[in-house]
């Protein structure tokens, strides 16, 4: 988790925020609310953990909130990357009642979904911390759209954050090798393409296919579907000549194992596509 995480530019996270909005308003808006509360109502209400975790999409709660009405007061109490407990208030909101309930359901949805991002990410960096020094990253399987915010929920998380896009680096995957020829084939390839400032990864899934990436020189190795046994011998192969990357099947049970290999980098798809969310609620304000 980080205590000095930096926000995302509201010039990123606004726009998706208003997607979800207006997805949600509709032709009419919400006819519940204005059918039901009395527009001059006012109305004091809290966001609370109803699990323990890592919270994240905070920020963008807050714009959800703005965007409907910037009337609604907000106090943040636990931003971005906060370690809460059942029960730990999370924002406090006053203000019209008719836009605190519109905002409700896009805000909690968005801050939701990251904070469980977040805790999924915590818990698997905690582990590998215990046996290793290798860091948590995610991958490209982000849901559309929402890359932005998963990414930064997984750095809530204490993770780091793979590419970004295709265009970030070059990342030589089997599919790749598989059309250019062979290993050897594809990295330079590669290395007569791409700009002198743009790193080159390649995909391995044997120490034979290493072997041919270490010779012709590449910035990381991803090592793919390897026992924690040859993920070792791999680390012992690269020599620090390059950065060594684990992926596959890796999960609470196994991530232990894949870090005391010594690998630098761990990295999960199922942090962003498919992590359980982070259970919080809206509620009447008691105090």
């Amino acid at each position: 988790m980080s205590s000095a995480l930096t926000p995302l530019p509201r010039l990123l996270v606004e726009p998706i925020v208003r997607a979800a909005l207006l997805e949600d308003l509709g032709r009419a808006g919400d006819i519940t609310s204005d059918a039901v509360i009395p527009a001059e109502a006012r109305f004091e209400a809290v966001i609370a953990s109803r699990q323990p975790g890592v919270v994240a999409g905070i920020d963008a709660a807050v714009i959800a909130f703005d965007l409907v009405d910037p009337a609604v007061k907000v106090v943040v109490e636990r931003g971005d990357g906060s370690v809460v407990a059942p029960g730990d208030v999370v924002l406090r909101l006053h203000g019209p009642a008719r836009a605190i309930l519109t905002a409700e359901r896009v805000a909690l949805n968005i801050a939701c979904r990251m904070s469980g991002v977040a805790t999924a990410t915590a818990g698997l960096v905690a582990i590998a911390r215990q046996h290793g020094k290798a860091q948590i990253v995610c991958t490209r399987k982000t849901t559309p759209g929402l890359r932005a915010l998963e990414k930064h929920a997984v750095k809530a998380g204490g993770g780091s954050n793979h590419r970004f896009g295709l265009d970030d680096a070059v990342l030589i995957k089997d599919n790749h090798i598989a059309v250019a020829g062979g290993v050897a084939p594809a990295i330079r390839a590669a290395k007569a393409h791409a700009g002198h400032l743009v790193k080159i990864e390649v995909e391995v899934d044997t120490l034979a296919q290493l072997e041919a990436a270490m010779a012709e020189g590449v910035d990381a190795v991803l090592l793919d579907n390897m026992t924690p046994a040859m993920l070792a011998e791999a680390v012992a192969l690269v020599g620090g000549r390059a950065l060594t990357e684990a992926s596959g099947r890796v999960s609470a049970e196994t991530v232990g194992p894949i870090a005391a290999s010594g690998v630098d980098l761990i990295s999960v798809g199922w942090i962003t596509h498919s992590a359980p969310i982070l259970d919080l609620g809206l509620d009447a304000a008691s105090v």
